[in-house]
């Protein structure tokens, strides 16, 4: 989760009153904003039925509607979050905030454009994106899996996301020196297995250590969605070696 970073109290305050500013950009922003016990898509939706609720809807609550649209509230969520909050705030503030969220969201966004109501339900669990058909790793796959780039530069992360009942063929991750993988569960139920062991159950905020040289796969539970960010450990001289798929019979007795 990238830090959320405020300046707009010393733009705004810094001369005029620098105590306050420091208590805008350092505690409310730099501390309670990027504190983990509740995720910033909830924090966001928090917000803003508080601003609405105390009838603020200048551009306070403009920037707090495009930071919850950033941090994946969809359109009709926010439509629903005003009329329910409208009902006990007053409806005369749902009226203002819904002509606010107008020039944020769009009705042709709708919902998450996911088909499947499940998948959509997946995507909403979580902060990362699910991203597009991972169909340049096709054939080392059961089933359909997504893959969204969260970093290029530096260490290589991404999220993957398996359709339940999907996970890749077994493979290695080689490397001269160093390398492997970490996996960190962000969404769903999966699973992770090394040969010659058992399988262990994934769920969000588990994490794998993957060396290099350790045959394994990862996926989906058969009855759930799945995703956990992939992240390159560097090393040198860096490959995988696809192998053969995961058998139904193996991957059948897990639940």
């Amino acid at each position: 989760m990238s830090k959320i970073v405020q300046t707009a109290g010393r733009t705004a305050l810094g001369e005029f009153s620098p105590e306050f500013a420091h208590f805008n950009d350092d505690v409310l922003f730099g501390e309670n904003w990027n504190n983990q016990d509740i995720d910033l898509k909830t924090r966001s939706i928090i917000t803003v039925v508080a601003l609405m609720s105390s009838g603020i809807t200048d551009s306070s609550l403009v920037f707090h509607l495009q930071n919850a649209k950033e941090h994946g509230v969809t359109q009709k969520e926010i439509a629903a979050i005003i009329t329910h909050a409208a009902f006990y705030a007053g409806w005369p503030k749902g009226w203002a905030v819904f002509n606010l969220a107008k020039e944020v969201w769009v009705p042709e966004e709708g919902d998450l454009p996911y088909e499947d109501a499940s998948m959509r339900a997946h995507a909403k669990s979580m902060i990362f994106p699910v991203g597009q058909p991972n169909n340049a790793f096709a054939e080392y796959f059961t089933g359909q899996s997504y893959l969204a780039p969260i970093s290029e530069e530096q260490v290589g992360i991404f999220n993957v996301t398996f359709e339940p009942g999907c996970r890749n063929n077994w493979h290695i991750h080689h490397a001269r020196s160093g390398g492997g993988q970490i996996l960190v569960c962000v969404a769903g139920r999966g699973y992770y297995q090394e040969e010659g062991k058992s399988a262990r159950e994934l769920k969000p905020g588990d994490c794998i250590n993957i060396p290099a040289g350790v045959k394994h796969w990862h996926g989906a539970a058969p009855d759930e969605w799945f995703s956990h960010l992939a992240i390159e450990v560097p090393g040198q001289e860096c490959r995988t070696q696809w192998l053969e798929a995961v058998s139904d019979n193996e991957y059948g007795d897990l639940r």
